[in-house]
């Protein structure tokens, strides 16, 4: 067969043998999170014919206000994975703490812990910009057979097990790995299945895009204004190219296919970051690596962060290797 005439779920089915010591869970949770995905495409889709749109009237546990279409993804992904029996926990941007999951015999046997971020960008959602799906799996370290604890979900990104996104735009994309490479799908909405599109995806070494909401330029540290300037500065392959969409999906998305660097830094508005480190650094940095790409707190590597809360904030360099490596080197002036 084709390469790019695969399907998800037979690409899903191929790779299982990537996993000595898995019984198919994991392949499990990649299609719970492709149905769930499927469904809430179709409603991103139809956002602006019906009430779905704006926001609810609540707010997350960041203090954020919660879209409706927030609220409703995060229902869609939730309930698709405790039904399909697969988890046994469950820990979201949108809810203030972690969800243990029972399976029908009472038990607490499941191996995996899934994070995720279920509408990202979603504050674009009333304009008609690309939003996004983010999630990462972990194998529990608690016993098989007891409930899930706050340990479980506090790993550092070198843990996880499979991590990825979907983004909806104009076609709509799962993107994801489990540690041996980075594959895209694109949903074909006539037949609703997702085909192979994108196979190994990589990060060019060098890019020339830096994607930073220059709005804030005032509020950032020393280190990033200096890379900034070094990017405009008219010079070798510079200046270069400033994209952001202010969707941390489509950002990541774009950059890794033209080449670039997504960055949200500290700031006094900000001072920890804004990004969540365990529903949206993590996952991408762990796709970032595994496309040859980087990841970076401006210091060091993400993924070898330690988490301390469940819905820790860190900033966020990442993108081509080079690039990072050159905004570290910056920021390593002012350390």
């Amino acid at each position: 067969m084709e390469e790019r005439n695969r399907t998800l779920g037979e690409f899903i089915i191929e790779k299982q043998k990537d996993h000595n010591y898995s019984t198919g869970e994991l392949s499990k949770i990649i299609n719970s999170i492709r149905l769930a995905a499927k469904v809430v495409n179709y409603k991103v889709n139809k956002a602006g014919l019906v009430d779905i749109v704006g926001a609810a009237g609540e707010q997350n546990i960041q203090g954020e206000d919660q879209q409706k279409l927030d609220v409703y993804a995060n229902e869609i992904f939730i309930q698709t994975l405790i039904n399909r029996e697969i988890v046994c926990g469950i820990a979201s941007e949108e809810n203030d703490d972690f969800i243990t999951v029972q399976g029908l015999d009472k038990g607490h046997n499941n191996k995996y812990v899934v994070l995720m971020d279920p509408l990202d960008g979603s504050s674009n959602i009333d304009v008609n910009v690309p939003v996004g799906t983010i999630f990462s799996v972990f194998r529990r370290i608690t016993e098989v057979g007891t409930p899930v604890t706050l340990e479980d979900f506090l790993q550092p990104g070198t843990a996880q097990v499979a991590a990825g996104y979907v983004i909806y735009g104009t076609s709509t994309m799962l993107v994801y790995t489990t540690g041996h490479g980075v594959n895209g799908f694109t949903l074909n909405p006539a037949i609703g299945t997702f085909y192979l599109s994108h196979p190994n995806m990589q990060f060019a070494k060098d890019g020339n895009i830096y994607s930073i909401n220059e709005g804030n330029y005032v509020h950032f540290p020393q280190g990033v204004k200096d890379y900034i300037k070094y990017c405009q500065l008219e010079e070798g392959d510079r200046p270069y190219t400033s994209r952001y969409i202010g969707s941390l999906v489509s950002d990541i998305h774009r950059n890794m296919i033209k080449g670039g660097i997504y960055i949200y830094p500290t700031s006094m508005k900000a001072p920890k970051g804004k990004l969540r480190l365990l529903y949206e650094c993590n996952p991408m940095a762990f796709i970032a690596e595994q496309a040859g790409g980087k990841a970076s707190d401006g210091f060091g590597r993400i993924m070898e962060i330690q988490p301390t809360e469940l819905h820790q904030r860190v900033p966020f360099f990442c993108g081509s290797y080079n690039m990072v490596s050159k905004a570290e080197e910056f920021m390593e002036k002012y350390k």
